[in-house]
């Protein structure tokens, strides 16, 4: 009864893991360095977020308030509108009267000056009665004062109806159009001529503008002081709001006088300081929403993508991209230089989408817009814009393997930006495509779109920095013509041909499995470049002799399965990435060169033959695209020796190879399921029926 009553006990369901989230033991040293580092970012991120008082509402005049009733929290004055106080400040030009000191002596001395003059040079070729006319001439001009040319210019940039003129303790006032220039002083003397008394010819030979100069200076320091004085005057605004007086009621339309009661709302917020207490608020608020963000961001690598978590090259790639941006955004925000539109935030998204994958993409780009938000206007605005902009840049870019994919991603972030932004203005009642419209913020969200075309121009130096490698890497490595691989068909075409058909089978798998088929497919095509240096000793390359025949099977062993180490070696040379090696490296785990191992011990039964001598160096492979790796590489060699082909022959062959590296725990440390090796060997045993399909004997022609 017990034994029955055991049976019925209910077993817990496993929990279904993520085949990307296995946990990782992690020492102590492990847990203090990512604490700290969150911690770093935090503070990193609360040290550039700009403390000042972000506008909360937005409106226009003549639209909608939208907003719940308005309270005024605070005592404020209405201010006068700019047009308003620009109109008043020229209305009292007409009452402005800039200082100008006189100087006696400056006419006085020009006047001697045009006497000694005449009497020297000009009696024996002017009539004299000019001496005394022109002397009357100038004293009346010198009177009414000279001022220079640029004083002149100021005085009508000022609009001033008139001076005053300093004379010791006295100043008078004196219309600015009785006043001269030198230039003009000059055109009043010749005025006089005539055909008679004062021709022209003999006003010419006197040189008159060598007696006018200036008699009247600038006072600055008077001028600038009485218009200070009058501008005083002008109150800058036109009334005031108590605390608790209501302002607007929600749904009322916004008139021109509470419009101004709005603005000099936003304005009072925006200069009020702050209390050293509502500073340390802020700062504890600014800390708990970025923690918040930080920790959340944190614990989705945790629990759904723990092995990025425990890579060193993906959290430094995440962390850049997610805090480089609200670094940017807060600091064009805080010192305003410019508009937070304007940077091109779906970098993020795309460069996470090419080195990781779709979900990590958006959640990363998700929080990254949810940090900038907080310093930027209209933060609903700018976070459903920028989601959907990263969204579309995730899906339209699958693969970037040609130039003409991230154009075209960029079109439709380009695209999908704009049309959101028209839908969120008509949504929020604003006036778009009228005369006065802002564009501003679409014009930077057409230059931001634009400016993602140098995500390009970044993936080599991304691909150096972090270590990461891109499908247009990989598909620049899998060209036939690179020097490696025409070495490789050239000092050892079998082995170059048996990569080919290893790359095919891989990419295959990985197409059906979801892997990745671009770096499975690349790097089945160097796994096995290390036999170049001896590629005599394997059997696709050997012409009838086999080198092995003079040779033990311990030193057979060790030149087969040096292949390895000097394939990682050549790929080291080469500068090929490290994924690429990893693939070298892993193609055959730690298993055993089983031929002449079996050999060894066929030859010597009573000796024991040391199998550690016989087992390749590994690792075993650590991704599901190296697991895949090792099945096909075997697969496809083994079925080189099949006599018999037939669908029977290659099925048993494709169960016994992948079942017995299953058996052999090969595949332990990949994220790959049972399920997933069922599925690759069903595409093997598919893509080897038709590799040695048996073709029809055509009929002889009878004579």
């Amino acid at each position: 009864m017990s034994y029955i009553f055991c049976n019925f006990v209910p077993r817990k369901t496993p929990k279904k893991m993520s085949r990307f989230n296995h946990r990782n033991k992690w020492t102590q040293r492990d847990y203090i360095v990512r604490y700290l580092s969150v911690t770093a970012i935090i503070v990193l991120l609360v040290a550039f977020m700009p403390r000042e008082r972000v506008r909360t509402y937005y409106y226009h005049e003549g639209g909608v308030w939208d907003y719940a009733t308005l309270i005024a929290k605070d005592s404020f004055p209405v201010l006068k509108s700019e047009t308003q106080l620009q109109k008043e400040k020229d209305s009292i030009v007409h009452y402005y009267e800039p200082y100008f000191n006189y100087d006696a002596n400056k006419a006085d001395s020009m006047i001697a000056e045009w006497h000694k003059v005449f009497k020297t040079s000009l009696a024996q070729h002017v009539p004299a009665h000019f001496e005394k006319h022109i002397t009357t001439r100038l004293m009346e001009i010198y009177d009414n004062g000279i001022v220079s040319g640029e004083d002149y210019n100021l005085v009508n940039t000022q609009h001033a109806n008139a001076i005053r003129v300093i004379k010791g303790n006295v100043s008078a006032i004196r219309p600015t159009n009785e006043i001269y220039s030198p230039k003009t002083a000059y055109e009043e003397l010749m005025q006089m001529a005539d055909s008679t008394m004062y021709r022209r010819e003999d006003l010419l030979k006197c040189n008159l503008n060598d007696f006018l100069t200036a008699n009247l200076s600038y006072d600055s320091k008077k001028s600038e002081q009485q218009l200070m004085e009058l501008e005083s005057m002008i109150t800058p605004y036109i009334g005031q709001v108590i605390v608790g007086q209501k302002i607007v009621d929600r749904g009322e339309i916004i008139g021109p006088n509470t419009f101004l009661i709005l603005e000099s709302m936003m304005q009072h917020m925006g200069e009020k300081e702050k209390s050293t207490t509502e500073i340390l608020l802020t700062l504890l608020w600014q800390t708990i929403y970025t923690g918040l963000i930080v920790i959340l961001l944190l614990l989705y690598f945790q629990q759904f993508r723990n092995d990025y978590l425990a890579s060193t090259r993906s959290m430094l790639l995440t962390c850049t991209l997610s805090i480089l941006f609200p670094l940017l955004a807060f600091t064009l925000v805080g010192h305003g230089i410019g508009n937070p539109y304007m940077l091109p935030y779906c970098i993020t998204p795309i460069f996470m989408r090419i080195f990781m994958d779709s979900r990590t993409a958006f959640i990363t780009h998700l929080m990254m817009i949810l940090l900038c938000a907080v310093a930027v206007p209209r933060p609903a605005d700018f976070i459903i814009i920028e989601t959907l902009a990263g969204l579309t840049a995730i899906i339209t870019l699958r693969e970037l393997t040609q130039r003409s994919e991230l154009v075209s991603a960029i079109l439709a972030v380009l695209g999908v930006s704009i049309l959101t932004y028209v839908c969120l203005q008509f949504l929020n009642d604003k006036a778009l495509f009228v005369e006065d419209a802002d564009y501003t913020d679409l014009y930077n969200i057409i230059a931001s779109s634009l400016l993602l075309m140098i995500s390009y121009l970044l993936l080599i130096p991304i691909e150096r920095i972090f270590g990461f490698t891109s499908n247009v890497t990989l598909i620049e490595l899998s060209n036939a013509n690179n020097p490696l691989l025409r070495s490789m068909s050239e000092q050892a075409p079998g082995t170059f041909q048996h990569s080919m058909q290893v790359a095919n089978l891989a990419a295959a798998v990985a197409e059906k499995l979801g892997a990745k088929s671009q770096l499975v497919r690349t790097g089945a095509l160097y796994h096995d470049i290390g036999k170049i240096r001896h590629a005599a000793f394997f059997t696709e390359n050997q012409k009838g002799m086999n080198p092995h025949d003079r040779l033990t099977e311990t030193q057979s062993a060790q030149i087969i399965i040096s292949h390895v180490r000097e394939g990682v070696a050549l790929a080291e040379k080469n500068k090929l990435p490290q994924v690429i090696r990893d693939f070298i490296a892993t193609h055959h785990g730690r298993s055993m060169t089983k031929y002449f191992y079996i050999q060894a011990c066929n030859k010597c039964p009573e000796k024991e033959v040391d199998p550690a001598n016989f087992t390749y160096d590994g690792p075993e492979p650590q991704t599901m695209e190296q697991a895949i790796l090792m099945m096909c590489d075997a697969v496809e060699a083994a079925s080189r020796s099949l006599k018999d082909i037939t669908e029977e022959s290659i099925s048993d062959l494709v169960n016994k190879i992948v079942e017995s590296q299953l058996a052999d725990g090969h595949f332990r440390e990949a994220p790959i399921t049972f399920q997933d090796i069922e599925s690759a060997k069903e595409v093997l045993k598919d893509k080897l029926r038709t590799i040695y399909h048996t073709r029809v004997q055509y009929p002889e022609l009878k004579k």
